[in-house]
């Protein structure tokens, strides 16, 4: 049963695509992932909505406004709605590095604008009530690592650009922390460059419980590791610890935020590099407390829900179609999403 009406319930419809591909399975397709989506029933209680990736084959940047009034219908049609939007902000997507060139930083504010435009339209539709438009520095920790400090400062002149669109467009920004991308592969180095944007009415943090797992462990930034070398994983004390303190840094940041399990592994598929590794919520070697880890985030030092996001994700990514595929698996998700409102929502 669901005792609290708030946050919202959402799935991302962005693990059907990424990591898919010519070097991996094939994409999972819009509509079926809407359809498993919309089946999905524990104890009466269904997902709200979706979050969508703006990049073909599942929603295209450059839908006109009649393809956008289709899109809204056919989602509201199958009981749903939308939140968060994923700006294709990367090279192979019609992107460029947030720390790159001139091109490139030009390609990628153009995403985010195009992305903004969709999301201000979806709000037209009265689609969407709530959400961010999701960013990254596409660009790797590699990259950055030969000229950090310039880097950061490159990142953040770009994302101060789009905050600036996005504030033309009425959205806001949230920049996911993962372990792949330049300048926020770890939890202090996300800190550092959020507030050298300053725009935090604007440009908040994404938190996504697998990815942000793997800062505690110190991952592509070992310096900022909170757990030791070789720790045991049965210590469930210290992992908490670590992991809230992790959070209490980012939280005050924390604008959207997915649930997610992880195995402590790192996991790269298709195009996309090596980042946390997503399992399924009963998966036995999944080393978090879904319902007490989520509290990290979804409290603050007060104990009280911080009521920051209106809406919760699950994040998939890199699931095998087989369990993508597979209605039992969002029956799951759908159940651990429930017992996280149960235990840290509002009405």
């Amino acid at each position: 049963m669901t005792t609290n009406a708030w946050p919202a319930l959402h799935n991302a419809m962005w693990p059907g695509l990424v990591g898919k591909g010519p070097d991996s399975e094939p994409p999972i397709d819009l509509e079926t992932m809407l359809n498993l989506t919309a089946a999905a029933s524990v104890d009466g209680v269904r997902f709200d909505g979706v979050d969508l990736f703006l990049s073909l084959p599942h929603t295209d940047i450059d839908s006109s406004d009649d393809d956008l009034a289709r899109l809204a219908d056919h989602i509201a049609s199958k009981g749903l709605r939308v939140g968060s939007l994923v700006a294709p902000v990367w090279p192979p997507t019609g992107g460029g590095s947030a720390m790159g060139d001139q091109a490139e930083r030009g390609r990628f504010l153009t995403q985010v604008r195009k992305a903004c435009a969709i999301g201000r339209k979806l709000r037209d539709l009265k689609i969407r009530q709530y959400g961010i438009v999701r960013i990254d520095s596409a660009a790797s920790a590699a990259e950055w690592a030969k000229d950090p400090a310039a880097s950061t400062k490159r990142i953040a002149e770009t994302f101060r650009e789009a905050c600036a669109i996005a504030e033309d467009h009425g959205e806001r920004l949230a920049a996911e922390g993962e372990i792949c991308w330049a300048g926020m592969h770890g939890w202090r180095h996300n800190v550092e460059l959020l507030e050298m944007v300053d725009r935090p009415q604007t440009l908040g943090f994404q938190a996504d419980m697998a990815h942000t797992m793997l800062f505690t462990m110190g991952y592509n930034a070992p310096e900022d590791r909170l757990l030791p070398e070789n720790f045991d994983w049965s210590d469930s004390a210290q992992l908490a610890a670590a992991y809230r303190k992790m959070a209490d840094a980012l939280r005050p940041w924390t604008i959207d935020f997915h649930v997610a399990q992880n195995d402590g592994s790192v996991k790269g598929s298709g195009s996309h590099d090596k980042t946390g590794r997503h399992c399924q919520p009963c998966d036995p070697n999944g080393k978090l407390d879904i319902v007490r880890d989520a509290g990290a985030w979804m409290r603050g030092g007060d104990g009280q829900p911080t009521r920051a996001f209106q809406h919760v994700c699950w994040d998939g990514c890199m699931f095998p179609n087989a369990v993508m595929l597979d209605p039992k698996t969002w029956q799951d998700v759908l159940g651990v999403m429930i017992a996280v409102r149960n235990a840290h929502g509002w009405n």
